[in-house]
């Protein structure tokens, strides 16, 4: 079993394979183009919010894991790639530069026929046609390819590398056996797959299934909305004793994976042009659009104007639970230009995001006890546990808010409504005498 392994971009995914693979007793080198970056984890601090990676770093970091600009030249058995594909905002097709980048620094520092591991998210077929031919130009015929995706979800990640399935495909036979042998000293399980390609879309198709199963959830919020019916009543009848799939909660659907991969998988498309996988990312992409529209309607009505009203946000992140600090694919980021029109001050609260993001994306730092007591509304965006607990009875001050928009349900519904409080939430508009679910 090869035991020195490079990891070529040290984001989430290579930081925590990084961190996994020095708990199984792996002498882990890290590179990453950041100073920044390599500043930090040099000194054992993780720049990654996720849990158990900064105690590892903190223990091993020049023992097991060593971080620099580059891997040691000829030292590593498997090189593994897993640098950003970030999707261009405007033309939504996905950037290979990082890619292409990285597979020409491990053909330059790695010895020939090093096991080459592609885990960053790519269109299909940019193994076999981006990275190949980097190899080959350095080191000939001589080359072990795979694509082997990352999977796991942001808050479990060294739990879910060793207990998920990972799936490996090769350039041959010969890599997928080198492949399925190196994964097999981390995972419990190596599925093995015919090609390069197939171990790509696998990747694409899981997370884009993932987004088109919220996407109903949210259909089915918005057309609730339109009846004034509640669509967690409606999801959980549904749902109830019904042996088909269930239906999905209606939610903000955001993060590195599922903002990003559908555009990727659209790009893989070739001559077919998807009916589903577009559609669904439209619509996830509307509902923090629709949220913040129906919150400036909420406030117009109560207030009879929007400018120089006072809105608390909480929650920043794109997801509550499991915690996370990750602001990629964040509803807010599409709300604020609408807040911003309307005149609307916004503040601020996340357990896991710094002050200095909050105000990076327009908003001020607030405490949680305050805005409670000094907004005109609030708006809860994620579901992290400290909103779970919170006692609503025990935050309202005489400066009480109007309008709560209770995004995910965490809060007490009827407590709020009967403190006089207009509640909110996705598609849940309660008409005056109707009654919660």
């Amino acid at each position: 079993m090869p035991q020195t392994i490079g990891v070529v971009g040290l984001g989430y995914v290579g930081l925590t394979l990084t961190a996994a693979l020095a708990d199984k007793g792996f002498v882990v080198h890290g590179a990453d183009v950041s100073p920044r970056v390599i500043d930090s984890l040099s000194q054992g601090r993780s720049h990654i919010f996720e849990p158990g990676v900064a105690e590892i770093f903190a223990a091993r970091i020049g023992r097991g894991i060593h971080v620099a600009a580059e891997l040691p030249r000829d030292t590593v058995d498997v090189a593994v790639i897993s640098v950003s594909t970030p999707v261009d905002e405007s033309t939504r097709r996905p950037n290979l530069a990082n890619l292409a980048a990285a597979a020409r620094s491990v053909a330059a520092t790695c010895r020939p026929g090093t096991l080459v591991v592609v885990r960053s998210t790519v269109p299909i077929g940019t193994s076999r046609r981006v990275v190949l031919p980097e190899l080959r130009a350095a080191w000939g015929d001589d080359v072990r390819l795979v694509m082997a995706p990352e999977r796991t979800i942001q808050g479990q990640a060294l739990r879910e590398l060793v207990e998920l399935p990972q799936v490996v495909g090769g350039l041959d036979e010969a890599s997928r056996r080198a492949g399925a042998e190196f994964f097999r000293g981390l995972v419990n399980t190596v599925v093995e797959v015919s090609e390069l390609e197939t171990a790509e879309m696998v990747k694409l198709s899981n997370n884009c299934h993932t987004d088109l199963i919220y996407s109903f959830g949210n259909e089915i919020a918005l057309i609730a909305e339109q009846h004034g019916l509640d669509p967690l009543e409606v999801i959980r009848a549904a749902n109830l004793g019904y042996p088909r799939p269930d239906l999905s909660k209606p939610g903000y659907v955001g993060g590195g994976c599922l903002s990003k991969d559908p555009y990727i998988m659209l790009d893989s498309s070739g001559g077919y042009r998807p009916f589903l996988v577009g559609k669904a990312r439209e619509l996830n992409e509307f509902l923090p659009v629709h949220v913040a529209e129906t919150v400036v309607r909420q406030l117009q009505e109560l207030r009879g104007a929007t400018r120089g009203a006072r809105l608390a946000v909480l929650g920043w992140a794109y997801k509550g639970w499991p915690p996370t600090d990750d602001m990629r694919g964040t509803p807010i980021a599409a709300m604020m230009p609408i807040f911003s029109a309307a005149g609307i001050t916004v503040t601020g609260h996340d357990p896991m995001v710094h002050d200095d993001v909050i105000r990076q994306y327009g908003g001020e730092p607030i405490s949680l006890d305050k805005a409670f007591t000094d907004s005109d509304a609030i708006l809860v965006i994620n579901d992290h546990p400290d909103y779970r607990a919170i006692e609503v009875t025990e935050v309202l001050g005489a400066g009480r808010p109007a309008l709560i928009y209770d995004s995910w349900r965490v809060l007490d519904g009827p407590a709020i409504a009967a403190a006089g409080i207009r509640y909110a939430a996705l598609g849940y508009l309660p008409r005056t005498g109707k009654a919660l679910a």
